[in-house]
């Protein structure tokens, strides 16, 4: 039976500023919502070796620096270091890596970290993200298995991990997000170059968005294109941020539609799956992580297709998908 476990430790809660949004706050919410039977493994920090997979020198040096002279720095107006900030997001790179080590090796695991990871670039932090947890453990599944698919649910694009990517065939990237907002990125014709292309899928939907929009492009698009990619293993940059009750959204999602979602992607790959935090701020977040457990641990009911309606402009993108990359 395929086991279930969390990976989370107290280091995150050093990388803070307490009056901002992507403070230890929300993810010591968050955490509320893992179920009492989950196994909880400690975080390891990720290698500068293993950072050095998706990102330069430089970023990674600055980053370093720039804890190393304490206080408090912001990279841009939404990007903050502390004194414990290099060694903090280390250990979220390192949790990520966990995560699909785990999964590959039999369980299903969701590394809970901060700080986020997918707006990073390889030589660029922004959007809260230092380094970008998901693709550095992306790449590392890479020496064990042959293709890695993720699925990006975020609110916001995950702009780090496609261009990271963008011109690799061996990593499927499929994000839905909500369209024309941070970082204005993510359009539909932005699917991959050279070897890459056609192996990147975005979905930019309209604010306002229900779980009909969300099932509609993961049964129309992303789940044909994995189920046809056969990745080794599926990575989810596990945004909760689309919650109808958070701050950020425009979005219309409850809890249990995140349940539903990852119900929809355990019947894809043979392996487990590995989720990595990102976004999500709100104040039903830990339930939404609550409902996310569940569907790993066991069956999920889903919802008819006949009984859901997505819009008519999500109808739209996924025609224009289906003729770009399907």
């Amino acid at each position: 039976m395929t086991g279930c476990r969390a990976i989370f430790g107290p280091i995150f809660s050093q990388h803070d500023l307490e009056t901002h949004d992507e403070s230890d706050r929300r993810l010591r919410d968050a955490v509320q919502g893992v179920p009492p039977d989950v196994q909880w493994d400690e975080p390891c920090a990720a290698s500068v070796d293993d950072l050095l997979r998706v990102h330069t020198p430089s970023h990674i040096r600055m980053i370093r620096e720039l804890s190393a002279h304490g206080g408090q720095h912001f990279i841009d107006p939404s990007t903050y270091v502390t004194g414990r900030s290099f060694e903090v997001a280390s250990h979220a790179a390192g949790a990520a890596i966990g995560a699909v080590n785990a999964a590959l090796d039999g369980d299903h695991c969701f590394a809970l970290v901060r700080p986020p990871g997918h707006h990073a670039e390889p030589d660029r932090a922004m959007g809260f993200c230092l380094f970008n947890n998901a693709a550095i453990a992306a790449s590392v599944a890479l020496d064990r298995v042959e293709r890695v698919a993720i699925v990006d649910w975020d609110l916001h694009h995950g702009n780090g991990t496609q261009n990271i990517f963008y011109t690799n065939d061996r990593v499927l990237f499929c994000s839905i997000h909500q369209g024309n907002t941070f970082p204005r990125t993510g359009w539909v014709d932005e699917i991959g170059a050279g070897a890459g292309r056609g192996f990147t899928i975005n979905a930019p939907v309209r604010s306002g968005s229900t779980l009909a929009d969300y099932h509609y492009v993961f049964e129309q698009v992303f789940m044909p294109a994995i189920e046809r990619f056969r990745p080794g293993i599926l990575v989810i940059s596990a945004g909760q941020d689309p919650l109808a009750d958070d701050p950020h959204s425009g979005m219309r999602l409850a809890p249990a539609d995140f349940g539903v979602l990852t119900s929809l992607l355990k019947t894809l790959v043979s392996t487990p799956l590995a989720l990595v935090l990102e976004g999500g701020y709100g104040p039903s977040h830990g339930m939404a992580i609550g409902q996310i457990f569940s569907a790993l641990k066991g069956s999920f009911e889903l919802p008819e297709p006949d009984n859901l309606y997505p819009r008519e402009s999500t109808r739209q993108i996924v025609s224009v998908l289906r003729k770009l990359v399907i």
